[in-house]
């Protein structure tokens, strides 16, 4: 029974990286004998400037059909909805919410002869072996839900509010996800040891202390796993400077979102850095990057990020 996988190239650079994708794909299937059923859907800024819709109708219902979902992109500088969100991130969030997303999983991995740009140069500055750590964010709630708005004033935007959520129920299974992930790796490289780090700003926010507070509920049933503690503006002070001592890291989603991109450096930039947006039962992959429309058309983009996630999704199906 062959796979079905969803692709959404998207904007910019994304339709570029999705053809190496798909090149993986062909060649797992005429290495392993395996067959994929590979259907593709416009989305994003550019299909909304030319026909005023983000994604065409039936396209969410085909993604929750399907076994696995393979994005390239999202982004054009031009494509604004009148509620001043991008074309195209509705979708993004669509799928997050819509097929319960919950696990923003990004793997940070520096592989061997990849340099970093570093001081307006390429350089060798961490030790390929030396950087090998995965950031679970929960990704379905904190600040990047539905829950805001702006209260108006005579006509003028005065107030702007953001929700920030937390539930025991979203802070549980992605806990959960953590250090089951844990469970299947080699520990820090640094000293071997499985550890997860649940990072967070409890020493400030109500709804880090509940995070934390299930974080040690649910590691009291991983004894084998070794409880680690950071808030998020030193974590990721330490983690620049000593990444060997990190194996899984769990956060919230904003947190998540802005260490992701910082760890990416680390493995050589956004080009090197692949994430999957994992839920019980549905799994989207996509590199990190955005789809920088000033390269496009111009094949000089660096495919490995894509790469990657399409190895992160064949590894999950």
């Amino acid at each position: 029974m062959p796979h079905e996988i969803v692709l959404l190239p998207g904007d910019g650079t994304g339709p570029e990286v999705m053809r190496e994708a798909v090149k993986v794909i062909e060649a797992v299937e005429s290495t392993f004998g395996l067959k994929f059923d590979k259907v593709s859907y416009p989305m994003g800024g550019e299909h909304w400037l030319a026909t005023g819709e983000e994604w065409p109708e039936g396209t969410f219902e085909a993604c929750k059909a399907a076994d696995a979902i393979l994005l390239g992109a999202v982004g054009h500088p031009d494509a604004v909805l009148p509620s001043g969100d991008l074309a195209g991130i509705g979708v993004l969030f669509g799928l997050r919410f819509g097929l319960d997303l919950y696990a923003n999983v990004r793997p940070t991995k520096l592989y061997p002869n990849v340099r970093h740009k570093v001081h307006d140069g390429f350089k060798q500055v961490w030790e390929p072996g030396k950087v090998d750590f995965v950031i679970v964010r929960e990704n379905t709630e904190g600040l990047y839900t539905p829950t805001r708005g702006f209260l108006t004033r005579g006509g003028v935007d005065e107030l702007a509010v953001d929700a920030r959520i937390i539930t025991r129920k979203g802070a549980e299974r992605v806990v959960r996800f953590a250090f089951e992930l844990a469970k299947t790796r080699n520990g820090a490289p640094g000293d071997g040891k499985k550890r997860v780090t649940c990072v967070d700003k409890s020493n400030v926010t109500a709804g880090c202390r509940l995070f934390r507070k299930v974080y040690d509920e649910v590691a009291s049933g991983y004894p084998q796993i070794q409880r680690d503690y950071a808030f998020i503006d030193a974590f990721l002070q330490w983690m620049t400077r000593s990444p060997e001592s990190y194996d899984v890291a769990v956060t919230s989603n904003m947190f998540g979102d802005i260490a992701t991109d910082l760890a990416a450096v680390l493995q050589g930039g956004m080009g090197m850095a692949a994430g999957g947006n994992i839920g019980d039962r549905h799994g989207m992959f996509e590199p990190i990057h955005g789809s920088a429309p000033k390269h496009a058309g111009k094949d000089v983009v660096n495919p490995t990020a894509m790469v990657l996630a399409t190895q992160m999704m064949l590894d999950w199906l």
